[in-house]
């Protein structure tokens, strides 16, 4: 028997609405995971760069004066740098550390080298501080 709805009853019936929510349940529990790996890879990108672009412009501010800056700020001021750039993991400007000229360097300045103030280990295992 072939049954006829009737015009008052349209609509999904119970089993076809629980189908179609498992079915985008699965697909989420799996697209998910993978976005969030995504993200992750994408900031440890960003942050080489950063470090790139800051420790590069840090050798061609000593190359130029014959010492080295005494901060980013100066970088900055000299237009050797646009802008700090921010910290991809900890999403501030505030957070670079900074490191100091060896003792033997008498090159003046503060800024010998820059670090990411991030807490936490890469996917690589190195501490992001290492960087």
């Amino acid at each position: 028997m072939v049954r006829r709805r009737h015009r008052g009853q349209r609509g999904f019936t119970l089993i076809e609405l629980i189908v179609v929510f498992a079915i985008l349940a699965l697909l989420i529990s799996l697209a998910v995971p993978r976005y969030f790996a995504h993200i992750d890879r994408a900031k440890e990108a960003t942050l080489r760069q950063d470090l790139h672009v800051m420790r590069d412009a840090i050798d061609k501010f000593h190359g130029d004066k014959g010492r080295y800056p005494a901060s980013l700020e100066e970088l900055v001021s000299e237009r050797y740098l646009r802008s700090v750039p921010v910290d991809p993991l900890t999403e501030s400007a505030a957070t670079w550390r900074s490191v100091s000229p060896p003792a033997d360097a008498d090159a003046g300045g503060e800024l010998y080298d820059v670090r990411s103030g991030a807490q936490g280990n890469a996917r690589d295992g190195r501490a992001y501080a290492e960087w």
